[in-house]
């Protein structure tokens, strides 16, 4: 627990993970275990029973001391399975948003389904004229690939509605001078993105890993929780969007862009001062992030509730390393006995977690990833056509080392297969030993690849849960996705068709922190 409180708060005085000294409220020293436990285990009676369930509540505390905790009815949260669904929900609540539709996304398709969806918004806001407010955040790159891209898409709720509608476009750092001027459309995008998935309606939120576009819409699985009167946490997340919207670009009605008033001219994303840029958005997130966490610890000892959500965040461009240090908390603190379910629709592991996984944590792991067939790569242009092989490879040198480590039988990888299918899913089920179901899950936009560490804007939510229905929702859930998985062995890589090409093994040891 120590190790895991440094880590997160590793930084000087000055970065993100620090909490402001203004607050008094999570400074380090204030985490001593004999502190904290005895308040919050209070809050959960976890002592005065023998319940199991509550004990796993027990086993999660350490969460409240390092992200906002929010509590929530488990009555509320459901389980979307299919992308149909997932599409259904979006119409369906933007038709009845009577306040506020804040979207935080990749970017936006330009297909049939994806202008219907902006027909809805577009009605709905000449239904309330002017109660509804529409905040919309795209990445910069992926949003402007194309002639018709994301902000051709929702021009026209800017024309005929800008005082209601504000699209900000995310430029990463990381991409300025020669860099920006080489890189053509789509490879500019490797070099970082805004990748959150947050879906916002009043006070209901999806958080997701699918993008809003037809794929996402009809045939390739990700995963969708939807949670419905959690005011509290959706105006978390409505202010996360609004301050990375502060030091990204705004869309105008007449199609161009400029910075947000309240930013900085020396702190451009790719003209002004790095460092500048980098520190300043690190600070107003910090400021956001640590103003709700106080706030919530406040509630969380008053609290009797048997299922709480815990946002996470990564930034790493911005030296923001959130959920990366949760993740690897839960991964290192997961005892014999337990059962972690991870999966990812791109399998590259950063050392770190596979070191973990391999060499210090005791639990049991079962890994679900694309199958090539099912990689949303498959078939691509160009050099992107060798990104399956590429994904090949790294999950063979996971196979191989954990044999050689002679953890096989422990750590086990499954390839998800559906003919005519992509698979995009990506979280983490957890069930701790002598249970049944899963008390945790992680869902959200990482796919815990060094893309999502090191490079792009992501987020995700522990949800902890004692209730038993809940928990028989998380693993059915999780059946579904993993009765389609058929288990990797060596003969597997040694199959003709997945024999990687030199050329991709080269890209695999130069570029692999890329993907």
């Amino acid at each position: 627990m120590q190790k895991l409180i440094r880590n997160i708060f590793r930084r000087s005085p000055d970065s993100f993970m620090v909490p402001p000294k203004s607050t008094g409220a999570h400074e380090e020293g204030s985490f001593a275990k004999s502190q904290f436990y005895p308040r919050f285990e209070e809050g959960l009676s976890a002592e005065k029973t023998a319940n199991q369930s509550e004990m796993a509540l027990s086993f999660y505390s350490w969460l409240h001391m390092v992200a906002p905790a929010f509590p929530v009815n488990a009555d509320k949260i459901r389980i979307l399975n299919e992308p149909s669904e997932f599409y259904e929900t979006l119409v369906n609540k933007c038709s009845n948003a009577h306040t506020r539709i804040t979207f935080s996304s990749l970017y936006l398709g330009t297909g049939d389904l994806e202008k219907a969806l902006v027909e809805t918004i577009k009605k709905r806001l000449v239904d309330l004229q002017g109660q509804l407010k529409v905040t919309l955040l795209f990445d910069h790159c992926r949003g402007s690939r194309g002639a018709i891209n994301s902000r051709s898409m929702v021009a026209p709720l800017l024309q005929e509605h800008p005082s209601s509608v504000q699209v900000s476009l995310y430029h990463t750092v990381a991409l300025r001078g020669f860099l920006r001027f080489i890189l053509p459309q789509r490879f500019n995008e490797v070099v970082g993105l805004q990748h959150m998935k947050l879906y916002i309606f009043d006070d209901s939120l999806i958080i997701s890993g699918a993008n809003l576009s037809h794929d996402y819409f009809t045939n390739r699985q990700d995963r969708y929780i939807v949670i419905e009167d959690c005011a509290d946490l959706a105006d978390f997340y409505a202010n996360l969007i609004q301050q990375v919207s502060e030091f990204s670009f705004n869309l105008l009605p007449n199609g161009s862009t400029t910075l947000h008033p309240s930013w900085s001219q020396a702190c451009h994303p790719f003209e002004g001062d790095k460092q500048m840029f980098i520190e300043e958005a690190r600070q107003r997130v910090r400021k956001s992030f640590f103003s709700s966490m106080s706030k919530t610890d406040n509630a969380a000892v008053k609290k009797k509730a048997d299922t709480w959500v815990f946002p996470l965040i990564q930034m790493g461009q911005l030296e923001i390393h959130h959920d990366s240090e949760v993740t690897l908390g839960l991964l290192e603190r997961s005892p014999t006995g337990s059962h972690v379910y991870l999966a990812t629709g791109y399998f590259n592991l950063p050392k770190m977690y596979m070191d973990t996984i391999l060499e210090k944590s005791k639990a049991t792991f079962t890994v679900l990833t694309a199958h090539p067939s099912t990689n949303g790569f498959l078939n691509a242009n160009g050099v992107a056509g060798g990104i399956p092989a590429l994904y090949t490879q790294l999950a063979k040198e996971f196979f191989n080392k954990a044999c050689k480590l002679q953890q096989q039988d422990r750590v086990e990888i499954k390839e998800y297969i559906r003919p005519g299918w992509t698979y995009h899913g990506k979280g983490l089920w957890l069930t701790l030993p002598g249970q049944k179901f899963p008390s945790l899950s992680l869902v959200g936009s990482p796919n815990f690849g060094s893309r999502s560490i090191d490079r792009d804007l992501e987020t995700q939510i522990a949800v902890v849960t004692s209730n038993p229905s809940l928990q028989k929702r998380l693993q059915e859930e999780r059946d579904r996705l993993y009765e389609k998985g058929i288990v990797a062995t060596k003969s597997t890589f040694s199959k003709e068709e997945r024999l990687v090409p030199f050329w991709v093994l080269c890209v695999s040891r130069l570029f692999r922190r890329l993907f």
